[in-house]
């Protein structure tokens, strides 16, 4: 087994997007990460085996944790694919096993990202075809291994992803609806709450219920990895079996019992019901979340609550009708059925802020993929 990068310094980079790299910061912090450095769309840190394990377990805003094997000075295509190929690859893979690479480059001699990726891929496949007269298959949906190249001002770094694939996907949303809420997007709203589970929460316009599910994991302690089959850190050469079974049993062992009731949401779709009830039941939680078939403007009110939702934009409105209507409307419904309430209003796009008519206590710029978003705060007195 050869030495790597992230062996000899413990050092990580966790791929945040920039919004949430303070809370993300906050959230390594207690789950053992160390000198921690925020950069552009990441954090770097330091962790043992355990804090790594806790980490990928545990993060409800972390998208990927990358452990560095290896960087060098690349130029050209070719020093590229030589370096790779020295690699001893059987330390992660043989070839029964599957494999994928995403990559990035910048400001670099090598110009195509997808290229770069092509020449490492060649250069896995080659050491074995080399080696063993058999080569490794690559699967771009549910690799066994995956592998980032990044190459920035002519400096390579490939490494592994520990995470094995986004940690977004939790794994309880079977049934979707159109553009759905991704699920880091969600846990980073539930977080800016500051919801402590003394007040009930409620989603009015629950769409899939990630937002509810998201809520749950956070009142309930329920580790966010729960339901993955398999991590990447169960491919590097230095996986340790027992300590991954010790980070699992202290993670379940965590969790904490709600009240029935304390979670709940609605949306006027029977169709997107059914789908909500199906996806917190994938997380046990379908007793302790009640959702329900209302239009939110049937509701008689939602009082001495925190509401959290993310309302209809664009392609997610779903009708015909006037966006601008709708949320004029959603303001008047706030300020008179939800005295006592805070809102928390995740606007997909910022510009239908004005036309809620109500003054928010604050505004968080949050992305959601391409759209620049806004997380605002009512309080309704």
């Amino acid at each position: 087994m050869s030495y790597y990068d992230y062996q000899k310094t413990n050092r990580y980079f966790a791929q945040v997007p920039d919004d949430v790299k303070d809370i993300a910061t906050e959230e390594l912090k207690s789950l053992g990460g160390k000198n921690i450095s925020p950069t552009f769309r990441g954090i770097y840190f330091t962790a043992s085996q355990k804090a790594l394990y806790t980490i990928n377990y545990n993060s409800t805003l972390i998208n990927r944790i990358l452990a560095p094997i290896i960087s060098f000075s690349c130029h050209s295509e070719n020093e590229l694919y030589e370096k790779a190929l020295k690699i001893f690859w059987d330390d992660f893979i043989n070839p029964n096993h599957t494999f994928a690479i995403f990559s990035s480059v910048s400001h670099s001699t090598i110009k195509h990202s997808k290229f770069a990726a092509l020449r490492l891929k060649d250069a896995v496949a080659d050491h074995f075809t080399k080696q063993r007269g058999l080569r490794p298959s690559v699967d771009t949906k549910e690799p066994d291994l995956w592998l980032n190249l990044f190459i920035n001002r002519n400096k390579a770094t490939i490494s592994v992803d520990t995470s094995g694939g986004s940690l977004h996907r939790r794994g309880y949303r079977r049934r979707s609806v159109q553009a759905p809420m991704i699920e880091t997007l969600a846990a980073a709203i539930i977080k800016h709450t500051g919801w402590n589970g003394e007040k009930p929460l409620y989603d009015p316009l629950c769409g899939s219920g990630t937002l509810l599910c998201e809520a749950y994991l956070h009142a309930t302690k329920t580790p966010p990895g729960v339901l993955r089959r398999k991590f990447g850190f169960e491919m590097l050469p230095d996986y340790c079996e027992s300590i991954w079974e010790e980070v699992k049993y202290t993670g379940d062992g965590n969790k904490k019992v709600i009240a029935k009731g304390l979670i709940s949401g609605s949306d006027i779709s029977i169709r997107t019901v059914k789908n909500a009830r199906y996806n917190t039941s994938m997380l046990n939680a379908d007793e302790n979340i009640n959702i329900e078939q209302h239009d939110i403007f049937s509701l008689e009110g939602i009082k001495d609550s925190i509401i959290v939702t993310n309302p209809p934009y664009g392609i997610r409105l779903g009708r015909d009708g006037n966006i601008e209507e709708f949320y004029k409307n959603l303001g008047d419904f706030l300020k008179q059925k939800c005295t006592g309430s805070t809102a928390y209003i995740y606007f997909g796009e910022r510009k239908y802020l004005k036309n809620i008519g109500l003054k928010p206590a604050w505004k968080k710029p949050i992305a959601n993929g391409g759209l620049d978003g806004r997380l605002a705060k009512f309080e309704l007195y």
